[in-house]
């Protein structure tokens, strides 16, 4: 088993910005959250942290329209500058009046251009409905911009253990074609807890960078 060097359970509420400019000043390091609005963002967020109502859920898509920092405390003897875990705006539900999903996108494109502090994006699809069209403008944005790039094929635990293995698989193959080592692929079930500890991992490398210890061949898999 994988153990965590930030302790996410730290997590704490910090700041919500209407747009980047709001944001803390570009001088930290944090990664960040997107996904549509019924693809389980905010239950991965709380699942991580082991908080229940870290990250607001909401039966109305469209409710969180900022973008929502948490700090995190420095582990002991780690340099570092704050770092923060970030609740973007969810985007593209097909309730959502057109004129409130283009702002979103605004919000959402501008905090991607502009923030130097992002170290990698965490991009949440429903397993059973991956790339959208929403889900493919971020992953072209990743490409881009060279910036790394996890997908959690979230509410995993709704469908069977083989299918689920097979989205997971033909979807790594066909972005490792496009970004290569920048991509990384999993399965992740906020009900069951799956895959909490290897989205940990993840964001460990991201924030601190690689641990000098790591000797795991391949976190794409899924337990």
């Amino acid at each position: 088993m994988l153990t965590s060097r930030v302790n996410y359970h730290t997590a704490r509420y910090a700041i919500s910005a209407a747009k980047v400019s709001q944001c803390p000043p570009d001088e930290t390091c944090e990664v960040a959250f997107a996904g549509r609005s019924n693809a389980g963002k905010s239950s991965a967020i709380n699942a991580l942290t082991q908080q229940s109502k870290l990250a607001r859920t909401s039966k109305t898509p469209g409710r969180t329209q900022l973008i929502n920092y948490f700090s995190l405390k420095v582990p002991n003897g780690v340099e570092n500058p704050p770092i923060y875990l970030v609740d973007l705006p969810g985007y593209g539900y097909a309730k959502v009046p057109v004129a409130m999903k283009l702002d979103w996108q605004a919000h959402i494109s501008d905090y991607l251009a502009d923030r130097q502090s992002l170290k990698g994006l965490v991009l949440m699809m429903d397993v059973r409905h991956p790339m959208t069209e929403f889900d493919e403008i971020l992953v072209e944005w990743c490409i881009d911009a060279k910036m790394p790039l996890h997908i959690l094929l979230t509410k995993a635990d709704k469908i069977n253990k083989g299918p689920a293995s097979s989205t997971m698989a033909k979807l790594r193959n066909e972005l490792r074609d496009r970004m290569g080592d920048l991509v990384s692929v999993q399965l992740f079930s906020s009900l069951k807890k799956t895959g909490v500890e290897q989205l940990a991992h993840r964001l460990d490398d991201w924030l601190l960078g690689p641990a000098v210890e790591d000797t795991s061949e391949d976190d794409t898999a899924t337990e």
